[in-house]
């Protein structure tokens, strides 16, 4: 790069929606912004084919039409985004991106991938949903028609085509990125691709424990959970904690569950003490997890868990699976506990019921999230990209 920094264009899945993606990528966008970096994001939205240009950060919003069908309640895929191609062409022409990076196969990142092989750029892509994992639980309303031993053969074999399908996509790209070190092993062995950590950072001053607005007459533990209430998730793990907790004797507790999804109805049935807030942002989102005091994140599908590391920013202790990302973020018995499914009601009662551990674990939680930062997160992005460009420059010098 002979001493300059990379020209990135970037097509991110989404980016005002509320999940990991979207939270990653309005990170990536303000970390190019602090540091001056030429960056140009690509991405649906709501305004109409606006441009904007904000210091080195050019930004091309492109509107979904009336072709687009949610996949969630906030997130949409247009088939017919491909009508966008030719301005997107012209700003890319003027804007001379050194690579392309995509975060996955939504029609943007479909559309940024062929532009990479169209315009011979480098491709870079990271990996921010087990689309696999998805695959098959969203299968579950079938698996329950077959035979038990059939219906997990079954399962199985949507989760493999499933990873096929996009391991496949993802080998177009030259290097990949990827939340955990488990994930980068598999996306290795699956496209024959490099793979790069790109875990997530957490704002340690949004998200404080001094944003606890709890009175101090209020003595009943709150049990959250911040996401999207959908099946992957396994949200449905939330009503059976009640039940064993209340099973066990203990009625001091009521949940807090912030987010949206399709089963928002069917929680609301089943935990009748709990408060049900929607999505929250900002302020009112840090104030929420300070007032818990544990974070119950039962999803065994997510590669890292943004809101995992944002309770554990808030001095809130979780409670994870043994699958996925969040087990990488959690120490158990230091800042949360690792459990299987049947065991997080007991996990959360044995941490309740010690307040010194209690504390303990409060201030350990806190500790480690400040240890992440996102500006760490993205030097090793750009890092990652001289890996990716060098070897086209030496070409081209050789030529």
């Amino acid at each position: 790069m002979n001493g300059r920094m990379p020209r990135v264009a970037y097509f991110p899945d989404s980016f005002h929606e509320v999940n990991g993606v979207a939270h990653t990528s309005r990170h990536f966008e303000a970390f190019a912004r602090r540091r001056g970096l030429p960056f140009l994001c690509v991405r649906a939205g709501e305004r109409a084919q606006a441009i904007i240009e904000d210091g080195s950060v050019s930004t091309l919003e492109l509107p979904r039409g009336f072709l687009s069908f949610a996949l969630e309640k906030d997130l949409r895929f247009d088939p017919a985004f491909l009508r966008h191609i030719p301005l997107i062409g012209e700003v890319l022409e003027r804007f001379k991106p050194d690579l392309i990076h995509i975060t996955g196969p939504s029609e943007v990142g479909i559309l940024g991938a062929g532009l990479a092989h169209h315009l011979g750029l480098p491709l870079a892509a990271s990996w921010h949903t087990n689309v696999h994992e998805y695959a098959a639980r969203r299968s579950g309303w079938f698996l329950r028609l077959l035979p038990k031993r059939q219906s997990a053969a079954t399962g199985q074999k949507i989760e493999d085509l499933a990873l096929a399908a996009a391991a496949r996509f993802y080998s177009v790209a030259r290097v990949l990125f990827a939340p955990n070190p488990e994930l980068c092993a598999l996306l290795e062995r699956s496209t024959g691709r490099s793979c790069y950590l790109m875990p997530r950072g957490v704002d340690a001053e949004l998200f404080h424990p001094a944003k606890r607005t709890r009175l101090p007459e209020d003595r009943e533990f709150i049990l959250g959970f911040v996401g999207r209430l959908s099946v992957e998730k396994n949200v449905a793990l939330l009503a059976q904690v009640q039940e064993e907790l209340e099973r066990m004797g203990l009625t001091n507790f009521r949940f807090l569950i912030v987010g949206h999804g399709g089963l928002d109805g069917w929680l609301r049935e089943r935990l009748p003490r709990a408060e049900f807030t929607g999505v929250l942002k900002g302020e009112a989102l840090s104030a929420a997890y300070a007032n818990m005091d544990l974070f119950v994140f039962p999803s065994h599908t997510d590669t890292f868990g943004n809101v995992v590391l944002e309770a554990l920013a808030s001095g809130v202790p979780a409670i994870v699976t043994p699958d996925g990302g969040p087990r990488t973020i959690v120490r158990d018995g230091q800042t949360g506990r690792i459990v299987r499914d049947e065991e997080f009601a007991a996990a959360g009662a044995g941490v309740l019921a010690d307040p010194a551990r209690h504390a303990r674990m409060r201030q350990t939680a806190r500790a480690y999230a400040l240890t992440a930062s996102w500006d760490a997160v993205f030097e090793g992005v750009y890092a990652a990209y001289e890996t990716l460009l060098a070897p086209s420059e030496q070409v081209t010098s050789a030529g």
